[in-house]
């Protein structure tokens, strides 16, 4: 079957230089629209990577992303933001990206083209069949992150992707492929906007849904979250208040301030 390359494919809008500002901002807003709506089309996918996500983890598994350029950056993201959220170990998600940490602010010249440093990558944080792996390439083509998969699946680690092509080499090899096709890109085959948003918020999706299951939520609330700031440290005796019937402000910090977590204060309380 031919691969239909579609992330490259030439833009439905012409001349854009010379489009006002305004019709600049509506013609990428009717672009952006659409990947929601692409994405419903998806949620079967989206389904099983994170049924398959929460089973490795709930057995004492690590989650890696593993991508080059916008896609590295956005897995990276995503995973830094679990502690802090939901009070997770710093390493249990974990972003791996083309070109190090270099790459994060900057682009590294032929990174994505390397088929052995992906897995090397993976390597330096021993990973085992224990862990799970999600490939994210728009294209589904990035060889640093499709060949990481493919020494993935020749040591029997399960593997998932998110990609925006149809039939992509990415897809053939991962365990558990989404693939959201969003088609071309407002500028042609720039794809840090709708395949990058399709990918942010896919990846919202599948760590708040792994963590869901994962107990790190009680009802609507992230009880887990770590206290860093004093917004945070609000929402928390906030949230303490509402669950615990206690009234007074000061009260709900003074017991939170006992424990250091929201969950332990209400477990505290009720006990």
């Amino acid at each position: 079957m031919a691969f239909n390359n579609i992330t490259e494919s030439e833009s439905n809008y012409r001349h854009l230089e010379k489009m006002t500002v305004m019709q600049l901002l509506q013609n990428i807003n009717r672009e952006d629209i659409t990947v929601p709506l692409m994405i419903q089309q998806s949620l079967p996918q989206i389904e099983q990577l994170v049924q398959a996500i929460t089973d490795k983890m709930l057995t004492g598994g690590r989650l890696f992303y593993i991508g080059a350029g916008t896609s590295g950056r956005l897995g990276i993201v995503d995973a830094s933001e679990c502690p802090p959220s939901f009070g997770v170990p710093a390493g249990l998600v974990t972003g791996v990206i083309a070109g190090g940490q270099r790459a994060i602010t900057g682009a590294v010249e032929r990174a994505e083209d390397d088929t052995e440093q992906g897995w090397l990558d993976l390597q330096a944080h021993a990973i085992t069949p224990k862990d799970f792996v999600v490939g994210l390439a728009a294209s589904g083509t990035t060889p640093y992150t499709v060949s990481a998969l493919q020494k993935c699946k020749a040591h029997q680690i399960t593997t998932g992707s998110i990609c925006s092509n149809p039939d992509a080499p990415i897809s053939a090899v991962a365990d558990f492929p989404v693939v959201v096709v969003v088609g071309p890109e407002f500028i042609s085959g720039s794809t840090r906007m709708k395949s990058g948003t399709a990918q942010k918020i896919i990846l919202n999706m599948v760590s708040t849904a792994v963590m869901i299951q994962l107990g790190r939520v009680a009802d609507n609330k992230l009880v887990n979250m770590q206290l860093t700031n004093e917004k945070l440290l609000d929402r928390g005796i906030k949230i303490l208040m509402e669950e615990t019937g206690i009234t007074v402000y000061e009260e709900a910090r003074k017991l939170l301030a006992k424990t250091g977590s929201v969950k332990l204060a209400i477990e505290n309380h009720r006990s």
